[in-house]
Parts: structure tokens; C-alpha cells; sequence
């Protein structure tokens, strides 16, 4: 442990200088990373330094019980001695924890996606209630969530959204959710009061910054279409929706939410960089699943990660095998507590692959 906090104090002086160099602070890509880099180390090194005053305490406290001969003293140095030894193990845990190589995207913000699944003009509403409980839970973190695009269904909610979600660890929070969603309760157009199980994906994506893509704007096409969807008076009258078509790769990103064209190109062109990002991104994780397979953020799409049974109030974490009986809360916006547990499931993870 000692040697590991060396190596990364010393790395930490190393960027501290580095950070003040001309040449660095002139290239916006490699100083934003260097930034980065500096912050998440600044949290174990200060935490590093509480980690060996402890150690000195104990040091000091089992000296001084060896060589002492006052009573008094003999009894600050034992309570000094057991107060330490209680405090270590717990800042033993957090360091190692906080040792676990970090994820690169975990400081990114997000681009979200709901499409809803099996179940029809159901599944439609329960995409809709996703949407409102990740706003909701996105509110009370303080970031800011932009809507993209939409798709809504005829009875209410969204066939398909995509929006984006901005502030601090946004990606580090929010990617466990990414998988199918069940909910099962009785629909409003249900006459016989039967229960109903319906579904939908929810895919979350590192938002991709300008200097993570290379994106040639040469192969891209852009097609620029009327807005539709309720309301506004440039609905249906103005070309402000955009439509863009990446060559290469076959990818179509659509946004129409702005009035202004222009911003709708910024936002588009947004998602489109995430979304070839998100190729690099999976190359990169297919190759690290091979060293560990994940349940808890094995990013797979198709895996049925959690289900929402309102006659029961209850919500049931697969991956964890967690069971909550508060879904008001939860489809509220209330899922930090869900979010808590699958991180500390997955660091567990990693330590266990670590000491195996």
C-alpha cells in the first residue's frame, strides 16, 4: 500500500509540474487530460496522507508504551494506540477502493437512450416513466439534462428518447443502468385487472468530447427536415430538424428539439461523436472482458437488469440479487442507493480478480 501511494505521489509532483509548462498549457486535449489525471489523483494523496499519519500514530504510541515509565503517559500512548488501530482498517478499505483503476469515462457526462421494448403501447408509458425518474434523480445531483429526440407513443409516453445529462461523474453513476428494464403492473386500458409485464432499453453512452473523435465531417450527410411533434410554431413549417448520416459507419443520428438549426446540429453532432466513440469504447471493453467478465456493468443490452412490480411496491436488482419495497420512491428519482450497492459489487469484483 505504502509503496503504491509513493509511486503516485511522485506521479502527482510529476504533473504538478508539468500542468505549469507552456507547451502543455497551449494543447487544450493533452492539459484537460493532465487536469483530469491531477483531480482524481488529489483525492488519494490527500487521503494517503491520513493513511500514514495513522501509521505514525501507531508507531509513535507503540514506542512510547515500550520505553515509558509513567503511568499517565503509559495511558495517553494506549489510548492513542487503540483509537489508531480503530481508524485503520476502515481507511485501509477506502484506499483500496479508491486504488482500483478508474474507469476513464467515469468523469464523462452522458448521452441516454429509452426505446421502449415488448409490451406496446405499455411499454411506450413505462419509457416515459424511466425518462421522468432519471430527470428527476439527475435534479437532485444537480446536473442538467438536454433533450435530444423523441419518438411518442400513441398512448402516452415515448416509443424512443434520447437525451443528454451533464455535471460531475455523471457516466460513473449512471452506466450501471444500461440494460432492459421490466415493469409489471395493471395497464390503465386493462379491463379484467390483469397483470401486465412489459419492457424497455436503456442505453447510456460516455458523451464523447471533440478531441476523442476524429470525425471528418466530409463523411457526413446532412439532411435537413420540417420538426414534428406536438406544439410551436415552427413545427412543420421550418427545416430545423436535423438529420445526419455517417458513411463509414452506417450511423443516422436525428435531433429536432431546438427551434434554432444550428443548434440542432451541434446537438446531433454531439450524440453522432458518442455514438463512434462507443465503438472504440466497446473494442477497448471486449478486450478487458476477456481478462474479467463483469455482471454488474457487462454493458450488455440485451441482459434483463431490474424489475419495477407495482402490486407489490417492489423493485428487484438481478445483478445483485437486491430487493427494495419502496418503488415510489425509486420510480421518483430515489436510485442512489441502488447505484451505491452495484458500485460496491463491482469493486468487489475487482479486488477479488486482484487478489486471485
Amino acid at each position: 500500500m505504502l509503496e503504491k501511494l509513493e509511486n503516485l505521489e511522485n506521479r502527482f509532483k510529476e504533473l504538478n509540474d508539468l500542468m505549469i509548462k507552456p507547451e502543455i498549457i497551449s494543447d487544450q486535449k493533452q492539459y484537460i487530460q493532465l487536469s483530469k489525471e491531477y483531480k482524481d489523483l488529489k483525492k488519494i494523496i490527500d487521503k494517503g496522507k491520513i493513511y500514514k499519519s495513522i501509521l505514525s500514530n501507531i508507531s509513535e504510541a507503540q514506542e512510547l508504551i515500550s520505553n515509558e515509565k509513567d503511568d499517565e503517559m503509559l495511558e495517553i500512548a494506549r489510548l492513542q494506540l487503540d483509537e489508531s488501530n480503530k481508524q485503520l482498517p476502515t481507511l485501509e478499505e477506502e484506499l483500496k477502493v479508491m486504488l482500483i483503476p478508474k474507469d476513464p469515462d467515469d468523469s464523462k457526462n452522458v448521452v441516454m437512450e429509452i426505446r421502449a421494448g415488448a409490451g406496446g403501447d405499455e411499454a411506450s408509458i413505462f419509457a416515459g416513466d424511466l425518462y421522468r425518474m432519471y430527470t428527476k434523480y439527475s435534479e437532485g445531483k444537480g446536473w442538467k439534462v438536454n433533450l435530444v429526440d423523441f419518438n411518442e407513443g400513441t398512448s402516452g409516453g415515448y416509443k424512443e428518447i434520447i437525451f443528454d445529462i451533464s455535471g460531475e461523474e455523471v457516466y460513473a453513476n449512471l452506466k450501471f443502468e444500461a440494460g432492459v428494464h421490466r415493469v409489471q403492473r395493471v395497464p390503465q386500458t386493462e379491463t379484467q385487472g390483469r397483470v401486465h409485464t412489459s419492457a424497455a432499453t436503456v442505453i447510456v453512452l460516455p458523451e464523447a468530447e471533440e478531441f476523442d473523435v476524429d470525425l471528418n465531417m466530409q463523411d457526413v450527410r446532412i439532411e435537413r427536415t420540417t420538426s414534428t411533434g406536438p406544439g410551436g410554431q415552427s413545427v412543420n413549417t421550418t427545416y430545423s430538424a436535423i438529420r445526419l448520416h455517417h458513411e463509414p459507419s452506417g450511423i443516422t443520428v436525428s435531433c429536432q428539439d431546438q427551434k434554432s438549426q444550428h443548434k440542432n446540429l451541434d446537438k446531433a453532432l454531439k450524440v453522432l461523436r458518442t455514438r463512434l466513440y462507443e465503438l472504440e469504447v466497446e473494442k477497448r471493453r471486449s478486450e478487458e472482458s476477456l481478462k474479467r467478465k463483469s455482471m454488474v456493468s457487462s454493458g450488455d443490452r440485451s441482459a434483463k437488469i431490474r424489475t419495477y412490480n407495482y402490486p407489490q411496491g417492489r423493485i428487484t436488482e438481478h445483478r445483485i440479487g437486491m430487493t427494495i419495497y419502496d418503488l415510489p420512491k425509486v420510480i421518483n428519482g430515489d436510485i442512489q442507493k441502488i447505484i451505491d450497492e452495484l458500485m460496491l459489487a463491482e469493486n468487489s469484483e475487482i479486488l477479488n480478480a486482484v487478489n486471485t
